[in-house]
């Protein structure tokens, strides 16, 4: 056969013949051919001769229309349909033979017929394939146009799409002819979301030009729709009354709640931009008070040190100062990300409080009793605000809170609050969150954080303190509600250990957690062995009930080779893993290989020249003589 003929094709694989494009012409070439048609469609009086077989294989719909047993499933059967163009139903068709559709060049009306064409006969993806077209021509013109059909089918994405596009635009959309074409459903969906943020007056009056064209409809629900606390008063009596479609008594309560309610209880309307930071210059941000305020928002969060790189307050006793951010308008927002100077070990203590008129404030955020470092990552229930203000109230080096980087937005992220507090499903007690080991002996900083189980020995992999003298502290970066922390404990030998762990939020009042320490010494052997010992049974799991907690310190009393507490791995909250996967023995030395070292009272071996945790963090510059 010639590589010329029709038939060639280069096949995907050996022995794999693929012809599916000359199928599709074949079949293809039958549409509205009279010849071996058996059935005839009617559509604006436009005949479409078609073939049963082809059309009940391709569709469930037309396979019980044309086989069902009813009038149309006669020989030569002529049927009528009312409720599409013909226009619509040719493109279908085409799909139908040859799994093609052409939709760039076709008018918005004929798209939407032609998806409401695949919507009725059941086919999915062709569904989907339009859906994702018009999502990429939205326009002012059609956006509500293309809402009404998309909602009428619950098609999420593209509604959502439209929702999103009609957010941005909501001036231009409640100005447009499209507007008053909007059925009463798609409107209400519409007006009724806090993310279209369009002046109410705009609103009220947009709703007004769709009463008066849409005569039939009960205006009353329509109106109940504006939120009329949010108009000023002189809107209400110059623009809302004389409308007449609005009772007295509802302007009167109107009146009476903005008069009465605090200013941040009122329903506002703002800005809703899923995953993106608005605190940037492209949003209209501004920081309108404290000091530095350049540096704050420039998006910067590596080159900040002693002199530059960060905005600054003093901490004063009545709170007077603080750092405050302009959004370019008001905004939904439940997720802010601040970085607080960290180049130190210092910790700060601050509250964030957003208002929309800069007179009433609202505290979203109260970590003003805690002690926090380093990157904060913060949720609260979605609120509208326009301004954010972020109060330091205690800085454990100097008088003065510094914060290098501010971030705001919406997140559809889950997330769990209690008490203020996230309840975090993920270890918190790592590197990466921020999380610090502030007191103990290692050979390498943060070992304990690190994530690494498996690579452990006499001489390194491990933190400890020695018993009767100091403890094991963990820091995180916020304050979260713990309620389960996990440890592996040091186990390249036979010994066991006895410990408490406490929890805080200040390092001064702490709450006990876990308490092993009142095993009799004679019966850790017997007791431990199953808890301790083995590979698998040196985790160790501590489940409580849910406390705020920034510090957690793990306090060896007991181990039975010698004077020192060894800890391997730690986590909270305590994640589901396998400990057999962690500790096979293939990962950690075995026993007998370690049988004739004899651990010291120093540390499992005592010739190791061990680092002490405060001794490189006394070394780090401090700079607070001088921030």
């Amino acid at each position: 056969m010639s590589n010329n003929h029709p038939l060639h094709s280069s096949s995907s694989a050996i022995g794999e013949i693929d012809h599916e494009h000359i199928l599709s012409e074949n079949v293809g070439a039958l549409i509205n051919g009279e010849e071996y048609s058996d059935v005839t469609f009617v559509v604006e009086k436009k005949r479409f001769p078609a073939h049963r077989v082809i059309l009940a294989a391709r569709c469930q719909y037309f396979r019980a229309l044309l086989y069902g047993g009813m009038r149309e499933s006669q020989p030569e059967a002529e049927i009528t349909l009312e409720d599409t163009t013909a226009e619509a139903f040719s493109m279908l068709m085409k799909y139908i033979y040859t799994g093609r559709a052409t939709l760039r060049d076709e008018r918005e009306e004929v798209l939407l017929d032609f998806l409401s064409l695949a919507h009725k006969y059941g086919f999915p993806e062709l569904e989907d394939s339009t859906s994702e077209y018009l999502c990429t021509i939205l326009k002012i013109q059609n956006v509500c146009m293309i809402y009404d059909v998309a909602s009428l089918y619950s098609l999420c994405k593209l509604t959502g799409t439209c929702c999103m596009f009609m957010d941005r635009n909501a001036q231009e959309v409640l100005s447009s002819d499209g507007f008053l074409t909007l059925s009463r459903g798609a409107l209400l969906d519409i007006v009724q979301r806090d993310s279209f943020a369009a002046p109410e007056k705009d609103i009220f009056q947009a709703l007004m030009r769709w009463c008066r064209h849409n005569l039939k409809e009960k205006h009353s629900t329509i109106m109940a729709a504006v939120r009329l606390p949010l108009m000023s008063l002189t809107e209400l009596l110059n623009v809302v009354r004389p409308s007449g479609l609005l009772s007295p008594d509802a302007i009167l309560d109107a009146i009476k709640v903005r008069s009465e309610c605090r200013d941040m209880d009122l329903n506002y309307r703002g800005m809703l931009i899923p995953e993106e930071n608005l605190a940037t210059m492209k949003y209209g941000a501004q920081v309108v008070k404290g000091e530095l305020r350049a540096a704050l928002l420039d998006g910067d969060t590596q080159n900040y040190d002693l002199d530059h790189g960060f905005s600054r307050h003093p901490i004063e006793d009545d709170c007077r100062s603080g750092i405050q951010v302009k959004l370019g308008q008001p905004s939904i927002l439940n997720h802010i990300r601040l970085l607080l100077w960290d180049r130190d070990s210092r910790s700060y203590s601050y509250y964030i409080e957003v208002s929309m008129d800069e007179l009433d404030w609202i505290r979203v955020i109260d970590h003003s009793q805690v002690l926090c470092r380093s990157w904060q990552k913060l949720y609260f229930p979605a609120r509208v605000c326009r301004y954010i203000r972020i109060v330091g109230t205690h800085n454990t080096v100097n008088k003065v809170f510094h914060l290098v980087a501010f971030e705001c937005m919406y997140t559809n992220k889950s997330f769990t609050l209690e008490n203020g507090l996230i309840v975090p499903a993920e270890n918190v007690a790592t590197i990466t969150e921020c999380a610090s080991v502030i007191e103990g002996v290692s050979r390498s900083r943060n070992a304990l954080l690190n994530g690494d189980t498996r690579n452990y020995d006499w001489d390194s992999g491990y933190t400890c303190h020695q018993l009767g003298s100091g403890a094991i502290v963990v820091q995180l970066a916020q304050p979260f509600m713990i309620g389960s922390i996990r440890l592996l404990l040091w186990d390249c030998d036979e010994r066991s250990y006895s410990y408490y762990i406490e929890v805080s939020t200040n390092q001064q009042q702490w709450t006990m957690v876990a308490d092993r320490t009142k095993v009799p010494c004679s019966n850790l052997q017997s007791i431990y062995s199953q808890i301790c010992l083995t590979k698998e049974k040196s985790w160790q799991t501590v489940t409580f009930n849910r406390q705020p907690t920034c510090f957690i310190r793990i306090v060896g009393t007991h181990n039975t080779a010698n004077e020192v507490f060894h800890c391997v791995h730690f986590e909270c909250p305590a994640q589901n893993v396998s400990h057999k996967d962690e500790t096979s023995e293939d990962s950690i030395p075995s026993d007998q290989s370690h049988s004739a070292q004899v651990p010291s009272a120093v540390s499992p071996r005592a010739t190791n020249p061990i680092t002490s945790q405060s001794q490189t963090e006394s070394s780090a510059h401090n700079p607070g003589q001088q921030m």
